[in-house]
């Protein structure tokens, strides 16, 4: 009996790649690649192949029909995947990525059909370089890597928070035109702390418990040397790390690899660019603005600082300007006197102006601080319950008329938003400024036979920037990502709305608009990556830039971008 060799990962993704066209090869293409009989006769151009794939997606039953459906063309036709994606963002993001993603997670050791990413677990020590390099697409340039130990609000998950980097890389294409053959997607595996994990006989990790904190970081001392040593231009996003580690990791590693935070930094970049359009539109003065975080953990903590930042950048000190804010946890509110053993990302915000007293709700908190403003980053599906929306409201409607509340229920998937946008409406008598982390239809409320009133939410969608950044940071070939770029990038997506959007009262683009978005994302990241002398560009490109102004840099980016075309 003859033995059939299985082809290698990297004779796959040649074929897979040759195949990218679909039915739209010419006849002499199809002579050329031998394709004649391997696929239809018939030929197609992009929108009748598009037009096909959104009416299968459209007549499945499920999300995860259609994720499975959506996996299965991104590998058979990557091409005609992000053309759709792309033409059809407000539909199919959703899918790809949030809320859609949590589900596919949950289940993805049910779900594996085969390899999307790199597995590297933590008995695989020895070999890291080895399997990196066996990544089947020649020097990557965008990475997201996960250990699966905090998946959006659904705990540690293990391996089977693997579906994050491959939808979030997923994004990067869509959003900012990073070639999909130039990312890379990895989940360390640690182990997990998840019971039903352990006890799954169709789990694809190891099944132990995750080893000591000190373990797991030489672990990643050993990754990221590896990474940076095997690709050394590529760009590292961390992604769904536990919040001590996660923070620990970005202070580790930021001043030594090329590497961000997308849950503490990008969350953070993105709020900020809302808040910043949200002041605008509350009527509430810069010096009146008191904010009340519910959540303190790495994305809370993240989102905090970035706002932080917004205000010493108008003129306030930095003990000013972090006395604006108030962290609640489940404890109550965060004190330097509360009793317990804060965790050291919290101690920045701890209060020390409480005069001893504590204050175990939000509820509680609300009365006490009067403020301006509530972010949710719970992970806990409505904690803004009505009485602590109307709560907000009525402290906004004590400093005078024409006020109005912002409140930013932040929390993914939407099983676990604080709340919904017909009840923030609702509850505010539609005077609220709403963004969320997940997407919600708009709402329109009646006013009588003949009127009606629409509102629209906004989406505070961590696509907004990170796919900016990751493409900014690649193409001003920075040495590392700072701070300064990070900030940037806030400020400008808070610039990118154009006059349609600011007239609807948004505060961030129409999802569909989201990368052009990037591109002026990107552009501002390049610019302060220069300024802060991390661009290995030559100072020659610079300066023609400098000369020519924004429309010549945004063209060398569109050039370098990833727009398929079928």
């Amino acid at each position: 009996m003859t033995s059939r060799i299985l082809p290698s990962l990297r004779s796959m993704a040649a074929n897979i790649t040759s195949l990218r066209q679909g039915l739209s090869f010419t006849p002499e293409q199809r002579i050329a690649k031998n394709l004649t009989g391997l696929i239809p006769h018939v030929m197609e151009d992009s929108s009748k192949q598009c037009e096909r794939a959104l009416k299968m997606i459209r007549t499945r039953q499920t999300n995860i029909d259609r994720y499975l459906y959506l996996s299965s063309l991104k590998y058979q036709n990557a091409d005609l995947f992000y053309r759709l994606l792309i033409d059809n963002a407000k539909e199919l993001m959703p899918l790809v990525y949030t809320p859609t993603i949590g589900d596919v997670c949950l289940q993805y050791s049910t779900l594996y059909t085969r390899p999307e990413a790199l597995y590297i677990s933590i008995k695989q020590r020895k070999s890291i370089k080895t399997i990196l390099r066996n990544w089947p697409y020649p020097n990557p340039e965008i990475c997201v890597v996960t250990d699966g130990s905090r998946i959006l609000g659904l705990g540690d998950l293990g391996v089977n928070g693997v579906g994050i980097p491959i939808g979030k890389l997923a994004l990067y294409t869509a959003a900012a035109g990073i070639h999909p053959d130039k990312t890379l997607p990895i989940v360390l595996d640690c182990g997990t702390a998840n019971e039903a994990n352990l006890k799954d006989p169709l789990y694809l990790g190891m099944r132990s418990k995750r080893p000591s904190v000190a373990e797991q970081q030489e672990f990643m001392d050993e990754f990221m040397q590896a990474a940076a040593e095997v690709y050394p231009e590529m760009v590292v996003q961390f992604e769904d790390f536990e919040s001590e580690k996660a923070f620990n990791y970005l202070d580790r590693y930021r001043n030594k690899y090329k590497c961000f935070n997308d849950d503490i930094q990008g969350t953070g970049a993105v709020v900020l660019g809302g808040y910043i359009g949200a002041v605008n539109l509350s009527g509430v003065p810069l010096e009146e603005q008191r904010l009340v975080f519910m959540g303190a953990g790495s994305a809370g903590v993240g989102v905090a600082k970035q706002l932080v930042e917004y205000y010493t950048k108008r003129g306030l000190s930095e003990q000013a300007a972090r006395d604006k804010f108030w962290l609640v946890d489940t404890k109550g509110l965060v004190t330097k006197d509360r009793g317990d053993k804060l965790a050291e990302h919290k101690k920045y915000f701890a209060r020390g102006d409480n005069n001893g007293l504590q204050f175990k709700t939000l509820e509680e908190v609300i009365e006490y601080v009067k403020p301006t403003a509530l972010v949710g980053l719970t992970a806990t599906f409505g904690v803004f319950t009505e009485s602590v929306v109307r709560a907000l409201k009525a402290s906004v409607d004590a400093g005078g008329l024409g006020r109005r509340p912002i409140l930013f229920p932040l929390s993914n998937p939407l099983t676990k938003a604080e709340c919904t946008f017909e009840q923030a409406v609702t509850w505010t008598d539609g005077t609220v400024i709403f963004a969320s982390g997940s997407p919600f239809s708009q709402f329109t409320i009646k006013l009588g036979s003949d009127q009606a009133i629409t509102y629209h939410p906004n989406q505070g969608n961590n696509v907004y920037v990170f796919p900016g950044i990751g493409l900014g940071a690649i193409l001003a070939k920075a040495t590392r990502v700072t701070d300064n770029m990070i900030y940037t990038s806030a400020a400008a997506l808070a610039g990118s709305l154009n006059a349609e959007e600011v007239h609807k009262g948004l505060i961030y683009p129409r999802i569909e608009r989201v990368r052009d978005a990037s591109v002026i994302v990107a552009r501002e990241v390049m610019k302060a990556a220069r300024r802060d002398g991390v661009s290995a560009l030559s100072e020659e490109q610079w300066l023609t830039w400098e000369e020519w102004g924004d429309p010549a840099l945004d063209k060398y980016i569109k050039e370098h971008i990833y727009d398929p075309a079928l």
